[in-house]
């Protein structure tokens, strides 16, 4: 009932970590200078705002931290569960997650180019509960360098392990890993600049991660048949 080895989980890990990217650009860019995902830098930006400096939000950065957390618990909570029933945890978390996106979609749905301010925390919130939960699957599933939220120790890992280093076969899923964040803010990014509403953008993340949620079921059911 674990999720693919080898190159399949790779792949799905590199799409994840895309839509990551994508999701902070939405949160960061629409939604007041917040990250759903990339919760240390959030940590800082709560310092800051209560600092008084630099403008940042403070409420919204919180209900992001609360949600994030809850989100890990209800994770952990799912997917032990799950595994103890000897259940596929990891199309179920993917699936929980994509259902927690199209919510968010929803809450953002707004007739401007983005949700007023009475939304924009439940938005955060939906998002980073996703997000909390996404951490958890990422951390179960142990794809080694692919955490699909953190890039700053994989970043560290790619340069360490280079020829400038003492050198390592896993430079490629690093980059890989690196590169997929970048890509994702850049799409992210790209897609608002164009026009693109948050909440379709969010809708978009959410029909990827549903479709990476069926598409393990089915490799799930058919390793229980074979097993069976």
């Amino acid at each position: 009932m674990e999720p693919p080895s080898g190159t399949a989980l790779t792949v799905i890990m590199v799409g994840l970590t895309v839509a990551t990217g994508v999701l902070d650009a939405v949160s960061f860019l629409t939604l007041g200078q917040v990250f759903t995902a990339t919760q240390t830098g959030n940590l800082l930006f709560l310092g800051f705002g209560i600092a008084g400096q630099g403008g940042l939000p403070v409420a919204a950065t919180a209900v992001s931290i609360a949600a994030f957390l809850l989100g890990a618990a209800l994770g952990a909570r799912l997917e032990s569960t799950l595994a103890a029933g000897q259940r596929p945890w990891f199309p179920a978390a993917l699936a929980a997650e994509a259902a927690l996106l199209f919510a968010a979609a929803v809450a953002a749905w707004e007739g401007g180019p983005g949700p007023v301010l009475g939304r924009r925390h439940v938005v955060v919130a939906l998002m980073a509960v996703a997000m909390g939960m996404r951490n958890v699957t990422s951390m179960r599933a142990a794809a080694p360098d692919l955490t699909t939220t953190v890039e700053t120790r994989a970043m560290a890992a790619l340069v360490s392990g280079s020829p400038l280093g003492y050198g390592s076969r896993a430079g490629a899923r690093r980059l890989a890993s690196v590169t997929a964040m970048f890509a994702g803010g850049l799409l992210g990014a790209g897609l608002l600049g164009l026009g693109t509403r948050p909440t379709l953008v969010i809708l978009l993340v959410a029909v990827f991660v549903a479709a990476t949620a069926f598409l393990m079921y089915g490799l799930a059911h058919g390793r229980r048949s074979n097993g069976g």
